[in-house]
């Protein structure tokens, strides 16, 4: 499965009459784009805002965060199964937005959406603080039931995205990078001298608001599944999820998996990498046992060296983790762990929910629970009313001033970005 990713840098954003791009610059029609967008009933209003690094500029509630992406060959669409047929994607031209993102932003669903800085000291916790920010400010119908609104807002971030994503048809990239996984044999065959080293991917699916969907289908009724690293890059996998945001795997992320890039730069080189391995977080016991079960068949069947294992959230989820953990390494597999730590405040509680003792190579990622201050800025894109009530957010948060103390882990992060790149200084 051959992939090529034509990458088109986007420098600067803003408003003119015609949506396109000019010299790296991304300029949005505000009228066009809004008027598209309130399509769906469920949706009273939509504002298109924008946010630019190093404004002074705070977002909040960030609910998904996705770069535009338009399939310009090959086989299906952006977002498969969603915002158009099922077609297996992964292979083909697909053209991207880099530096772009459409940023979706409204009222709270539950209490797990969070905070963007684009400027500040917290500004250097989250990734989007450095992207050139679409923001689709929308404000549902009343009454709207909690899963109706859910759905509205993910369709309608998926739909602007796609709408700007279309732009990139035509234009020549500034860069294209090839990303090729053969079938398994071939692969094999080309590198018999490297370690087979696979990905395990686990998707957020605890229901209540904690879906991820992969090809359409709610991530709680798939059972553990191979991928092609390349079909994640063209939109397989979305988020629908308000999980604690420090831990959010964003549409965004999904796209550009950091643990994916990775090993497909050290591909051929000194490790070969296989596969990834798709699973569910569970909320009861037997379907987690199932699971992690169905994980170690995989990769013992595969006869893998080692793996990498992420994991969405954290709390119930770790007991995934581990389990997944012990199975694979019970059938003679490496594993390395990424996840991050939420021992208290004070930092003397216990840093995960579950632990085995196979879990013996794991790249933090941090302590969630510590307290920052998030200084006031000048500009307010959505609402701080739901300040308080957030994850990581409490009672006197939100100070008279605009500014805010509340714990790490209300910043829109991902568990995966931080961890990998900690994971890669360590030379794993």
């Amino acid at each position: 499965m051959k992939l090529e990713l034509g990458k088109i840098y986007i420098k600067d954003i803003r408003f003119g009459d015609n949506t396109e791009i000019k010299n790296g610059t991304l300029i949005i029609n505000k009228k066009e784009l809004e008027e598209f967008a309130i399509s769906d009933e469920r949706i009273k209003s939509v504002t298109i805002e924008l946010a630019r690094p190093g404004e002074s500029i705070r977002i909040a509630p960030v609910k998904d965060v996705i770069e535009p992406r338009v399939k310009v060959s090959g086989l299906g669409c952006i977002f498969p199964g969603v915002m158009g047929k099922v077609k297996g994607v992964g292979s083909g031209r697909t053209h991207a937005l880099v530096g772009a993102a459409v940023v979706t932003v409204g009222k709270i669903v539950g209490f797990q959406e969070g905070i963007i800085d684009m400027s500040g000291e917290t500004a250097k916790y989250t990734p989007f603080s450095e992207t050139n920010n679409i923001c689709v400010v929308m404000e549902p119908v009343e009454g709207l039931e909690t899963h109706d609104y859910e759905q509205a807002g993910r369709l309608l971030g998926l739909k602007v995205a796609n709408f700007i994503g279309e732009v990139a048809r035509n234009i020549e990239p500034d860069e294209i990078v090839i990303y090729d996984t053969k079938p398994l044999l071939e692969q094999i065959k080309e590198f018999p001298h490297l370690p087979k080293v696979g990905y395990i991917h686990m998707l957020q699916s605890q229901g209540l608001l904690h879906d991820t969907y992969y090809y359409g289908v709610d991530a709680k009724q798939i059972l553990p599944t191979l991928m092609y690293p390349t079909e994640i890059m063209d939109g397989a996998i979305i988020s629908g999820n308000c999980v604690a945001p420090c831990d959010k795997v964003t549409t965004f992320h999904h796209l550009n998996n950091p643990v994916i890039e990775d090993l497909y730069k050290r591909h051929g080189k000194d490790l070969n990498f296989v596969t990834v391995i798709l699973t569910n977080e569970n909320v009861f016991l037997m379907d987690k046992e199932r699971s992690s079960d169905m994980v170690a068949k995989i990769v013992e069947f595969l006869g893998l060296d080692g793996v990498i294992i992420t994991e969405e959230g954290y709390g119930n989820p770790d007991t995934d983790l581990m389990m997944n953990c012990k199975k694979v390494s019970d059938v003679g597999t490496k594993v390395v762990l990424i996840t991050d730590e939420f021992p208290g405040r004070d930092g003397k509680s216990q840093s995960l929910a579950d632990a085995v003792p196979e879990a013996d190579a794991l790249v933090s990622c941090g302590q969630g629970n510590i307290i920052v201050n998030f200084p006031k800025m000048d500009k307010i894109i959505g609402t701080l009313e739901f300040v308080e009530t957030m994850i990581g957010g409490y009672e006197g948060s939100l100070k008279e001033d605009g500014s805010i103390d509340a714990e790490l882990q209300i910043i829109i992060a991902s568990t995966i970005a931080n961890g990998y790149n900690k994971l890669a200084a360590k030379g794993y």
